[in-house]
């Protein structure tokens, strides 16, 4: 769009060439928006407080990057978004805080994660695709609390510093209360859509009225794969879900084994199955879904269930790659996942682009394959739609919560501009982050946390990922340090 082209002159040269007919909407123009608050560096200060009125140099929007556009935050919400002018004038109270060099945009979303699986996260390199039972319900089940906790904060960690501000954890099957996750994800500072398995039917009920409301933790109920549960429990298991306005976390169709599990036991596909007994629909997350008949992609669009894109899983373990641009095309709703791989947002929107180009576009000559603006969408907004957060974060706009990064764009990397989104899915890195703020407070700043200690928390890390790999007895293809 007009307000992020700049004629080939990059972002500091059309504005150094242009001057003062730019007006209002350039960086460095003598509009009162631009007049109104003393040149600095963003600083941790600035975002402390009730209140502030922020006037970024562009502001990540739904329809793109604008200019001169500001955001007042109140308790924790986006209570406005308009034009600088407007909202500083209507606001003379507030100092406003101008964010030269740097865009404000939405926080990315997570929509498929395992918390207590980062201690394992470097055996699974170079392994057959189905490992979750010889890697990850051993690991799993070699935590007690204490390292349940500390791996989901490290886990909660490493998504702020790549720019997420909300993560979905798919359930643990750690023999622990899973409030230990939800310490470690409120002490980290970051918003936890929360699982809990209940393939056996019970416990539902209890997790969906025990997290009703917080303000930071959203329950989901988890099912691992259909073929762990029964009908009936999976059935009721929706229902619940459906009833509170949860979403039920199920893997559907990751592996060829699964889908031939499923063939075997119940004489359907995972996605048809949850269909044919009626726990397919809009409360529905399925993961991964890489390998879905056209069929089954019309079950998920006619049912408005969502599937969680996690196309790095699919790099590192997988026997496929999710069809995201066909599945955008037949109206599917879906989010973007790390998996636990790796929790960098910007790594995540490139290698969805770059995996969608490779297994599909390449092959039918789109060279375009959603373009920049599609994965950012699909990273944030779709995402916490997929998680049922749709009403709740995922984008800057009036009511939702001030779930959002400062990004700087003074950087090589991204001179000159032309397309922004473009540019933020193939160009950025996560060190450009300089704040990440979640529901209005300030969590990170360069990456690391403002209120409790990192380095100690990756100490202990440190000491007990190898006791928990050692009690877990991984069974691995090859040794560990392979020569």
């Amino acid at each position: 769009m007009a307000n992020e082209q700049h004629s080939g002159f990059g972002r500091r040269g059309f504005l150094a060439g242009m001057g003062g007919v730019i007006g209002a909407s350039g960086l460095g123009s003598t509009s009162p928006a631009a007049a109104a608050a003393p040149h600095h560096g963003p600083r941790p200060e600035d975002f402390h407080g009730h209140r502030q009125l922020l006037v970024p140099e562009l502001l990540l929007l739904p329809e793109g990057p604008v200019r001169d556009r500001a955001v007042l935050v109140s308790g924790g919400t986006f209570r406005a978004v308009g034009p600088a002018e407007q909202l500083i004038e209507a606001h003379r109270d507030l100092p406003p805080v101008r964010l030269d060099g740097h865009v404000l945009m939405p926080g990315f979303v997570d929509a498929h994660h395992h918390l207590t699986q980062s201690f394992g996260k470097a055996q699974s390199f170079g392994q057959p695709s189905e490992i979750f039972k010889t890697v990850w319900e051993p690991l799993e089940h070699a935590l007690d609390e204490e390292s349940a906790y500390v791996s989901a904060k490290l886990a909660a960690l490493e998504a702020l510093r790549g720019g997420f501000t909300t993560v979905a954890d798919a359930g643990t099957r750690a023999p622990v209360d899973v409030r230990a996750i939800a310490r470690a994800t409120e002490e980290a500072g970051i918003r936890c859509v929360l699982g809990k398995i209940v393939s056996d039917g019970t416990g539902g009920p209890a997790h969906l009225e025990r997290w009703d409301g917080h303000p930071l933790v959203h329950p989901s109920l988890a099912i691992a794969v259909p073929e762990d549960a029964t009908a009936e429990s999976l059935k009721k298991t929706a229902a619940l879900c459906a009833e509170a306005g949860a979403v039920l976390q199920i893997h559907v169709n990751e592996h060829l084994a699964s889908v031939e599990r499923s063939l075997k036991s119940v004489g359907r596909r995972p996605v048809e199955h949850l269909h044919h007994i009626g726990a397919l629909g809009p409360h529905t997350l399925g993961a991964h879904a890489t390998l879905l008949t056209p069929t089954e992609m019309r079950l998920l669009a006619d049912s408005g269930a969502a599937i969680s894109y996690n196309p790095v899983a699919s790099a590192w373990k997988g026997n496929g790659v999710t069809h995201a641009t066909m599945l955008a095309a037949m109206g599917v709703r879906f989010g973007m996942g790390t998996d636990g791989t790796r929790g960098d947002g910007f790594r995540l929107m490139d290698a969805g682009e770059t995996a969608q180009r490779l297994a599909y576009g390449l092959g039918s000559g789109d060279s375009v394959c959603g373009a920049g603006r599609m994965w950012l969408d699909h990273a944030t907004t779709r995402s916490a739609d997929a998680l049922g957060l749709g009403k709740v974060t995922g984008e800057i706009a009036t009511g939702k919560a001030a779930d959002y990064l400062v990004v700087n764009l003074d950087v090589p990397e991204l001179t000159p501009s032309y397309d922004l989104r473009w540019e933020l899915v193939r160009l950025a890195n996560r060190d450009q982050i300089a704040a990440v703020v979640v529901a209005g407070r300030l969590r990170l700043w360069h990456g690391r946390p403002t209120d409790w200690d990192a380095p100690a928390l990756v100490t202990r890390a440190a000491e007990l990922g190898p006791q928990v790999v050692e009690r877990a007895k991984i069974q691995r293809v090859e040794p560990v340090y392979a020569s």
